[in-house]
């Protein structure tokens, strides 16, 4: 649970890097945190089966866009890539699992230009 935290303190900062750690469990924990929110929208009926989407849930990936998108780009600067191939999953099908491929890499050791590594 700190990862995420630790994510989410962090929700605007694009600087710096972000270890493989704190990526998945930010990812683990919106998946199940959205899970949680999906099945409170169907109890409450205000699930939508046209959008796919809930109130509570579309207001929590709303609000997690830009958290997620931050440590995502952090992760990638941990690759000693730039966060521009965030951009990737543009390219349908392979630039998914392309992005995903770098952002399951590890760590580039020791310092690079985004700073010291987080491990």
């Amino acid at each position: 649970m700190n990862w995420y935290l630790q994510a989410l303190n962090k929700y605007a900062e694009f600087n710096g890097r972000a270890r493989r750690k704190e990526y998945w469990f930010f990812v683990l924990f919106n998946i199940l945190i959205s899970i949680a929110l999906g099945v409170v929208d169907h109890i409450t009926g205000s699930f939508d089966p046209t959008s796919g989407v809930g109130l509570l849930g579309g207001v929590y990936a709303i609000a997690l866009l830009l958290p997620g998108l931050t440590v995502t780009v952090r992760r990638l600067h941990d690759t000693d890539r730039s966060g521009w191939w965030v951009l990737l999953p543009l390219i349908p099908i392979l630039g998914g699992l392309i992005l995903f491929y770098f952002l399951v890499l590890d760590s580039t050791p020791g310092r690079n230009e985004y700073g010291d590594s987080p491990k």
